[in-house]
């Protein structure tokens, strides 16, 4: 492939790129702004007549912010001296070879876009992607401050922040090609580039949802020294303390527009609590997609939004790189040194639209486009700066554009030839853990007792070991509680395997069931974090954790609150296949649901969540009633590589109690036989086979004398797992009884009932004598009143007619 000119490349590196019909004429930006007040609102817009025919720059450059400004910033937010901030000028300045640097960076930014565009074009790439022309003063300061193991999380246009971070531009292209030899063996795409040896940690396609995984991996930082941790050269943790001079940091890209999203302020919440290293570059483009970000957002000055967190902020100008390298540097420093987190503002033009397919009829945006390629290019800023001072000349700098082109043409050229992925791979890539994994055959880490021996002191250790010892008698007696005996659980994995940790809202207290009970008095704040009241934010922060080496639990109060998390969920269920298998994703989620009979807590509180997330790829999800099975899938769950979520029932987490088999891990695949149809009533026609879960155990034990009493049995099977399904009993039974009753705690539409009616009438329908008996939720809401819930939520009366119905053959 030839590869143009950079100054051509640029003037075609978007489809949109259209002639105008009009003559435009632009608007000079008034000498009088660069006098204004610091404090002026980056996104003021000069009032003009509408009759004009002049085209008024609807976002003005800031001209005013010249290194002096960003200086007195330096020295008046972020405490340094003149002398030092004088360094970290001269620093970049009077070094020709980091001025190349940037030069280069910039420009292989810029090449490695264009080329991307061109390839769409030719139908080489697919889907949607978001090229980041106009902004390469940002991948510039990437490739100058940020180093091999800091932590970045970017978000759907982070090709060159990838490169920048040092991930081969070759994979990086082959991934948009959708090929085996991409950084996600072609499972990812354009806007999921991720690298696990360079610690990119993506390119997350939501906007604003890499935020929270960004604290996450700062936290993530900060236990690694606390525990005295590191990683391996597998990336996996090894009990060797980091060293006393790390200063690892975590960094996220987001635009000003994501900025706006409340997951802004929850991180920068988090950050000034825990004093995250984490440094939150902001993309300033002035543009929500293609929205004027002033149409939509009261105040785009988002580096100031830090100020009630204690986190200061820096604005500099993006069209000059040396000053977002010389900046942006001594904000890096900043939270290196350890004085937590930082915001950095880049005010930048965009030259594409949001993606090449975008029509962009928004307000303004192509006229602002033409003007912003001719007036805020950071590349020719540059070279036109450091050529008239004679810092370089046309040649150098050609001969850098000639060995960077050649560099993304051999990217092209890789990306051309590697194969296409098997098709075996995509189910390859579902879980982590295969289905049957036997979880009592895991090793423990071999560290785990001399971690835990300098982590926890040994009163913390005689405290919990005879918490642990009053549960274990309570096992053995049957007289633990399915919290209790979820409690029980992980505070033996917790021991087990130090890299586990844990998040709930109301952690300190046990949370309402005390499934969390003792937790944080254990093994601290730093492994037991108690969470503002947000699911969404510290299942995030959890993803964060779980991609950098630890295993955390996540337990909701209520498992309906998880809606709140739907986000932060799905990609935890998409990460490991996203990522093509390159990061594990171990997650716990736990928390009691459900609607049972006579429940009384209202709509809200009895919705059908494990319903909901039944739609996520990637997640294991199970459900318990009784402490045995709660207390081994939770054991099982913690050591699982993958994320799971056990729904336990609302309403029996004290009250159901029994024993339980201890030190004993349970499958995640399996259902439980629980009452066995005699033999004389199969032989009869007069079995049939019940499938429930949560409160509808309770419900069917309650039932099975009056079903019998009326000449009829049942095969009783809880459906500890609900995905996977367990078609293997299901099968069993059925070629026993010929008949099937589910009794559903979620809604007829969408719900578990439906799923399993599908997948028996598509796989077993040979063992079926009579029609599937569904007995559901209704798709009203659960009310309040008793008298109404009866005609919503089915019960073990509902149960024993639906038995009657389908033995009688009253379908």
């Amino acid at each position: 492939m030839r590869f143009p000119r950079l100054a051509v490349a640029a003037a075609i590196c978007t489809a949109s790129a259209q002639a105008f019909t009009r003559n435009v004429a632009f608007a000079p930006v008034s000498s009088a702004r660069a006098t204004r007040e610091f404090s002026v609102q980056m996104a003021d817009v000069v009032a003009e007549s509408e009759a004009t025919a002049e085209y008024s720059v609807m976002r003005p450059p800031i001209d005013y912010m010249t290194w002096d400004r960003v200086a007195d910033q330096l020295v008046n937010t972020f405490g340094y001296t003149p002398d030092e901030v004088a360094k970290y000028a001269s620093d970049v300045e009077e070094d020709k070879d980091r001025l190349m640097q940037l030069y280069k960076a910039m420009t292989l930014a810029r090449g490695f876009e264009n080329a991307c565009n061109q390839q769409y074009m030719q139908g080489k790439i697919r889907g949607f992607m978001h090229l980041d022309n106009g902004q390469e003063s940002i991948p510039a300061l990437v490739d100058y401050g940020i180093k091999k193991e800091d932590k970045k999380y970017s978000y759907y246009r982070e090709h060159t922040h990838a490169i920048a971070s040092g991930v081969d531009s070759g994979a990086v292209m082959a991934e948009l090609f959708m090929k085996e030899g991409g950084t996600c063996k072609g499972a990812g795409g354009s806007m999921h580039i991720f690298d696990k040896e360079t610690y990119f940690q993506g390119g997350w396609a939501l906007v604003s949802e890499q935020l929270p995984y960004a604290a996450g991996a700062a936290k993530s930082i900060l236990i690694d020294r606390a525990m005295g941790l590191s990683d391996d050269e597998k990336l996996t943790k090894e009990n060797v303390a980091p060293p006393e001079d790390d200063d690892r940091i975590s960094v996220v890209f987001i635009g000003e527009g994501g900025s706006q999203n409340g997951r802004m302020a929850e991180i920068l919440n988090a950050a000034g609590k825990d004093n995250l290293p984490l440094l939150i570059i902001v993309i300033d483009n002035g543009r929500a997609i293609n929205t004027f970000t002033k149409d939509i957002a009261t105040n785009s000055n988002v580096y100031e939004q830090g100020k009630h967190y204690g986190i200061p902020g820096l604005l500099v100008n993006g069209l000059n790189a040396e000053d977002v390298a010389k900046g942006g540097k001594a904000v890096i420093d900043y939270i290196r040194s350890g004085k937590g987190a930082a915001i950095l503002q880049v005010h930048t033009y965009r030259f594409n639209g949001h993606s090449p397919a975008d029509p962009e009829h928004e307000r303004g945006r192509k006229e602002e486009k033409m003007w912003a390629r001719a007036e805020q290019d950071p590349i020719k800023t540059f070279e036109s700066k450091y050529t008239t001072n004679g810092v370089f000349t046309e040649d150098e700098l050609k001969e850098a554009r000639k060995e960077i082109l050649a560099d993304v043409k051999t990217a092209v050229k890789f990306a051309d030839e590697s194969p296409m992925p098997p098709v075996e791979l995509a189910k390859e890539l579902e879980y982590p853990d295969v289905p049957d994994t036997d979880y009592n055959t895991k090793p423990a880490p071999a560290f785990a007792d001399e971690v835990n021996a300098r982590t926890i002191s040994p009163e913390q250790m005689a405290t919990i070991q005879e918490h642990i010892a009053m549960l274990q008698d309570r096992a053995n007696k049957g007289e633990i509680s399915i919290g209790d005996a979820i409690n029980l659980a992980i505070h033996e994995e917790m021991l087990r395997d130090p890299t586990t940790t844990i998040h709930a809202e109301d952690l300190q207290a046990g949370s309402s069931y005390d499934i969390p009970k003792l937790t944080q008095q254990t093994y601290g704040q730093i492994r037991a974090a108690d969470e503002i009241i947000d699911e969404g934010h510290f299942i995030g922060k959890a993803l964060g954790e779980g991609m950098n080496g630890y295993r955390p639990i996540i337990e909701l109060m209520n498992t309906n609150f998880g809606i709140y998390g739907m986000a932060e969920l799905s990609s935890a269920g998409n990460t490991y296949a996203t990522t093509g298998g390159q990061f594990d994703m171990p997650m716990t989620i736990i928390g009691a649901g459900g609607t049972a009979p006579n429940q009384a807590l209202g709509a809200e509180h009895s919705q059908p969540f494990h319903a909901y997330v039944m739609g996520i790829p990637g997640l294991k999800i199970c459900t318990a009633a009784s402490p045995d099975a709660a207390y081994g899938i939770t054991k099982s769950m913690i050591r699982d590589n993958g994320p799971c979520f056990l729904f336990a029932p609302v309403k029996q987490m004290k009250e159901s109690k029994g024993p339980v088999d201890l030190g004993q891990c349970m499958p995640l695949n399996k259902s439980k036989l629980l009452h066995e149809a005699s033999q004389e009533s199969v032989n009869a026609g007069q079995a049939v086979t019940v499938l429930t879960y949560l409160h509808g155990v309770k419900e069917s034990l309650a039932s099975i004398d009056a079903i019998m009493e009326e000449g009829f049995d049942i095969d009783l099977i809880e459906l500890r797992s609900l995905k996977p399904l367990d078609m293997e009993t299901i099968g069993h039974s059925l070629a026993r009884t010929n008949k099937l009753c589910i009794l559903d705690e979620s809604t007829k539409s969408g719900g578990v009932g439906a799923t399993i009616s599908a997948a028996v009438s598509e796989e077993l329908f040979d063992l079926l004598d009579a029609p599937i008996k569904r007995l559901c939720m209704d798709d009203a809401p659960v009310p309040y009143a008793s008298s109404m819930e009866e005609a919503v939520v089915k019960r073990g009366s509902d149960l024993i007619e639906g038995v009657f119905d389908l033995c009688t053959g009253k379908f």
